[in-house]
């Protein structure tokens, strides 16, 4: 999907607040033949047939561990789903698929794909399978996992995990204020190739997390250069006008890390007190329940010293 301006930026991985007014009706109906039940979803383009419980969803585009916490087959990603380290044990089986892949597609015989919106084929992904589309931050991280347990017949399954997990994360939120106070800071800062970039409120690498769910705060100059856009570019020279009292660090594997060899980042406050925790970027750019776990987990050992 590219949108990847950062890889996969554009994609996942995170989602502004806007709840959509998408529901499904309660009308099952019977296919052509009688084979399998259907029901109208109202997707955001419009009333969609799709089947009342899915068995073989493709998904391109990301919302991979939305379906995997959903407890539904899955037969065909898209290559950053197939690559990210959170889902290698849930997508070892699993082919890699593309919006250019039709015929692999096909071979799949799915009975749902979900997508983007901007991706490409959809008349002819449509033919193979009943295609739903979502527009990138047009759903919060939340409304958009309930949005995906709705067409999938899932949505209590979804609401449940949504009033759970926002509990704990509000809970570890309170004790991490408690210990680093009130008024710290986290700014959240990934290296990508030869690029730095900096990220507001709902951009993944755990910002959603961060930042709504456990309320931290972010720098002042983050949050008037990333904080409406999501994210920003900077060099690494002004990188300690962008750093808060502890840095959240998301490198890939390809990333130049030169910059952290430099006396203009040793000597960030949060470096030299050992306050910077380093994420693996690959499979960090998801806002999905399984990259959520990951990410609250991590937070609590990093922050508090434990984990549950």
């Amino acid at each position: 999907m590219k949108k990847w301006l950062i890889p996969f930026i554009l994609l996942m991985v995170l989602f502004s607040a806007c709840s959509g007014n998408s529901a499904v009706r309660g009308n099952d109906s019977a296919k052509a033949g009688g084979t399998a039940a259907t029901r109208t979803y109202q997707s955001e383009t419009g009333p969609i047939e799709v089947p009342a419980n899915p068995q073989r969803v493709i998904l391109l585009s990301g919302f991979t561990g939305n379906v995997i916490q959903l407890g539904v087959r899955i037969v065909g990603v898209d290559v950053w789903s197939k690559n990210n380290p959170t889902f290698q044990e849930q997508l070892k089986d699993v082919a890699e698929v593309s919006d250019e892949s039709l015929e692999k597609s096909a071979e799949l015989e799915p009975d749902l794909i979900i997508r983007l919106s901007n991706i490409k084929n959809l008349d002819k992904l449509s033919k193979i399978a009943p295609t739903v589309t979502y527009t990138w931050g047009k759903l919060d991280y939340l409304t958009q996992h309930l949005e995906i347990g709705k067409l999938l017949n899932k949505e209590e399954q979804a609401r449940a995990w949504i009033e759970d997990f926002t509990k704990r994360a509000q809970a570890a939120g309170e004790e991490i204020r408690a210990k680093i106070g009130e008024n710290a800071t986290v700014s959240v800062i990934e290296s990508y190739e030869k690029q730095l970039y900096v990220f507001g409120d709902n951009w993944a690498r755990g910002t959603e997390l961060l930042y709504q769910a456990m309320k931290l705060k972010m720098p002042e100059k983050v949050k008037q250069m990333a904080l409406k856009s999501g994210y920003y570019a900077i060099s690494p020279e002004v990188l300690p006008e962008y750093a808060g009292d502890y840095i959240v660090l998301s490198k890939y594997a390809n990333a130049d890390t030169s910059f952290q060899q430099t006396e203009t980042y040793k000597n960030i406050p949060a470096v030299k007190n050992n306050r910077v925790f380093e994420i693996n970027g690959n499979g960090a750019s998801f806002s999905d329940p399984i990259t959520l776990e990951k990410f609250l987990e991590f937070f609590k050992k990093s922050f508090l010293g434990t984990a549950s």
